[in-house]
């Protein structure tokens, strides 16, 4: 098998914080006067804050300055904050813990590569930080996905070259930043969502290493 390394997008991969991305942005939306759907929070997905925003007043048709746009980066991050705190180890998504400890098993390092930055905080939430060789999150990288410097960084603390590398990830960006770094893809979701990945799974409840196997030999 030529995979070494898998490498795992956090937001709606690992665990369920997408919802509270879209709750926030749902309520800077509500503020500002517009509706904001789970439809539209889709192009946000593997994007970084200030992006989002901008796609965000985009679709809103509201302009303002960048003072404003701070301020209202900063109430996002805020309210997103305060609902991650009340997480638990019961919102790992299904299947991952399993095969995180199967990947290890056989041998294959984890890293995590996330926009997020607040990502080792969340990790820590869950119980999850000591499952990763590597973590890469928002305060390691400077361009957002589609750039692949996420998880080229993840492979390059990994000691993997990119074409050993297989990432999941459940938004387009993300999808995109592991083909422009070389990488192999699994998508994780609903396949119309997610263009150009090698193949899309719903999760990780039926996902094992042999299946991992026969698609990577």
């Amino acid at each position: 098998m030529k995979i070494k390394a898998c490498l795992f997008d956090l937001d709606g991969v690992v665990v369920d914080t997408a919802r509270y991305h879209y709750i926030a942005w749902n309520k800077i939306a509500e503020e500002l006067g517009f509706h904001f759907s789970e439809q539209d929070n889709e192009r946000l997905k593997g994007v970084s804050r200030m992006e989002s925003l901008d796609i965000l007043l985009d679709l809103g048709g509201i302009n303002i300055d960048s003072a404003q746009k701070t301020e209202l980066a900063e109430k996002k991050n805020n309210l997103y904050v305060s609902y991650i705190t009340q997480m638990t180890p019961d919102e790992i998504l299904p299947g991952v813990i399993r095969f995180l400890d199967e990947l290890h098993k056989n041998n294959l390092l984890i890293a995590l590569g996330s926009a997020s930055k607040n990502a080792m905080f969340i990790l820590d939430k869950i119980g999850l930080a000591q499952k990763f060789d590597a973590v890469i999150d928002g305060t390691k990288v400077f361009r957002a996905k589609p750039d692949p410097e996420v998880f080229l960084k993840g492979a390059s603390e990994l000691g993997v070259s990119p074409v050993n590398c297989l990432v999941f990830e459940d938004a387009q960006a993300g999808i995109d930043a592991a083909r422009n770094g070389g990488m192999s893809v699994i998508g994780i979701g609903k396949g119309e969502n997610l263009k150009n990945a090698d193949f899309v799974i719903p999760g990780f409840a039926n996902m094992n290493i042999d299946q991992l196997r026969s698609w990577y030999l």
